[in-house]
């Protein structure tokens, strides 16, 4: 369907129509950057919601452990990736649809205007030519009424008698000048008109339809960019779909990560003190002045007297520990920890102790690196001066030292801590271990003291087997540690009795060799062996009270 033949009259109404599709083609493009505002505006809250609610990790005691904080932080990961790609639409948005609709619509508008110019100057010119036409038929009608009136004159004067021969020549002579004025005008007038209606042919059916045409096309390419730019309206999301899903996804594995048992053992490490709780307040029997005649053999001054004992033990250690239920005393932070609950003070030595190791090795690497340096200096001396690496060399050895002593001195803190709580806290989660725990084996400072009612241990009477002696005594509480050593070989310890150790192992000493080569050691998870003394590098604390002695 063509607008040239079916619309060949309708030029003012194609010009209102090819401009409501520029305003319509504007207008969509007003929609794009609305919506593109709308998204970047959209992330830009996301972002900050995101930024508002992730922690603020000023240090590491502050960062998330439980599952549940942890997820949480991941779906706020996945939140601000999503939050990107929102960005990434809005981009998409401006580049692929609102840059090319304002780009577009101003070459429209040059276009559009070039073709109503072309189709008004065709307008004007047919309007000339129909002017002219008009023109020369008015002339050639105006002749022939004069024509016509000469005619009268000429047929009035001829049949007068009473005129004269000179007035009938005369008239006559003016017939024949208005008849020839008439003729020329009246070919005048047909060429006009032949002209006339060559042009107009020619604008209706070749000028006007070209021009419609041409408007026609640009109005078809209009509508096929519209639908161009709706589909990429659509597909600047929809590239972005499969990574949302993927922040969808992760958001589900961050909820299904969440684990509840976990965390309940998070908050068991976190607080567990390794105390024990309060024991029985004991009865007091204040009726004992009503049988005073009893004698002191009788069940009722056994129990008084057990009572009063009873009393003052149970209550005063029940009191020692009620404030673990209550208000936490406050006080400064010492450099032992001694300051916190047993358990706390067991993970806090223990995570110096591995960041100690840790600074050991960095050390211990710079130092072979020294060396090897120095090495290549030496045998080689353009390349650079021995002596200039002593300062650095030394300063790493003072380094090593400080760092061996501070692990040493944590170590015996540890040892320290496990000698106490190690009887209480294996008793309860060991099915080895079951045995009563004996008050005044540990001294005030947590070394071990020798008391009356304290059994004796002795070595093994043969190496790999336990004497009548061990096993009757089998079940008491483990020993302090009173130094560690580091394993120089491998020992497989087949023999009963005896602890297997792997190369470069630390294992804590409990007692030193009495001179049958043998030296008892205790792992960190409470197993006790002996080993051979020559097969490893002990290092005993100087201070230390735990050591037994055999007669």
């Amino acid at each position: 369907m063509s607008w040239g033949t079916e619309l060949w009259d309708q030029f003012d109404s194609l010009d209102k129509h090819t401009q409501w599709g520029i305003d319509f083609l504007e207008r969509y493009a007003k929609f794009v950057k609305e919506r593109i505002e709308i998204e970047q505006n959209y992330a830009k809250q996301l972002r900050n919601l995101v930024k508002k609610y992730c922690p603020k990790r000023s240090s590491k005691d502050e960062e998330p452990r439980f599952t549940s904080c942890i997820a949480f932080f991941n779906i706020l990961n996945e939140l601000n990736d999503y939050a990107g790609q929102r960005e990434v639409v809005a981009e998409e948005m401006a580049h692929r649809v609102y840059g090319e609709l304002m780009r577009y619509a101003h070459d429209l508008k040059t276009e559009r205007k070039m073709h109503l110019q072309e189709g008004r100057k065709a307008q004007q010119y047919l309007d000339m030519c129909w002017k002219q036409m008009d023109n020369s038929k008015k002339k050639f009608e105006r002749e022939c009424r004069e024509a016509e009136k000469a005619q009268q004159s000429y047929e009035r004067l001829d049949n007068d008698t009473n005129a004269t021969k000179a007035d009938v020549e005369k008239a006559k002579q003016q017939l024949n000048l208005r008849t020839h004025m008439a003729d020329e005008n009246k070919n005048e007038y047909a060429a006009q008109l032949q002209n006339f209606n060559g042009e107009q042919h020619k604008h209706f059916y070749v000028v006007i339809p070209q021009i419609y045409k041409q408007l026609q096309e640009m109005d078809e390419r209009r509508t096929i960019k519209l639908s161009e730019c709706y589909r990429g309206f659509a597909d600047s999301e929809r590239k972005v779909i499969p990574i949302i899903s993927k922040c969808l996804e992760g958001m589900i594995l961050a909820a299904k990560s969440v684990d509840e048992r976990r965390d309940s053992q998070m908050v068991v490490d976190s607080f567990k003190s390794g105390f024990e709780p309060p024991g029985d307040f004991p009865f007091e029997d204040y009726s004992q002045h009503i049988y005073r005649t009893i004698s002191d053999g009788t069940i009722s001054a056994s129990k008084q007297e057990g009572g009063k004992v009873d009393a003052k033990t149970t209550v005063g250690k029940a009191k020692g520990k009620l404030w673990l239920f209550g208000k936490k005393p406050k006080g400064p932070a010492l450099e032992d920890f001694s300051h916190l609950p047993p358990e706390q003070r067991r993970k806090k030595l223990q995570q110096r102790i591995d960041e100690l190791n840790r600074e050991l090795q960095k050390e211990s690497d710079q130092k072979e690196a020294l060396n090897k340096m120095k090495d290549v200096y030496e045998k080689n001396p353009q390349m650079g001066d021995p002596g200039s690496l002593q300062p650095k060399l030394a300063e790493t050895m003072n380094n090593i030292d400080r760092l061996r002593m501070e692990i040493h001195k944590n170590e015996a803190w540890l040892s320290e801590v496990e000698g106490k709580t190690g009887g209480r806290g294996d008793r309860r989660h060991s099915s080895d271990i079951n045995h009563l725990v004996t008050q005044g084996r540990e001294s005030p400072e947590g070394s071990y003291t020798d008391d009356a009612n304290q059994e004796v241990r002795g070595p093994p009477q043969q190496h790999g087997h336990h004497s009548e002696f061990d096993d009757e005594f089998e079940d008491d509480d483990p020993l302090p540690a009173i130094g560690h050593c580091k394993a120089i070989y491998p020992f497989d310890g087949h023999n009963e009795g005896t602890l297997a150790m792997k190369e470069g192992e630390v294992l804590y000493i409990i007692e030193e060799d009495k001179g049958d080569g043998w030296t008892r050691a205790r792992r960190q998870n409470g197993e006790e062996g002996y080993v051979p003394t020559s097969y490893i590098d002990v290092t005993l604390e100087k201070n230390s009270k735990g050591a037994v002695t055999y007669i």
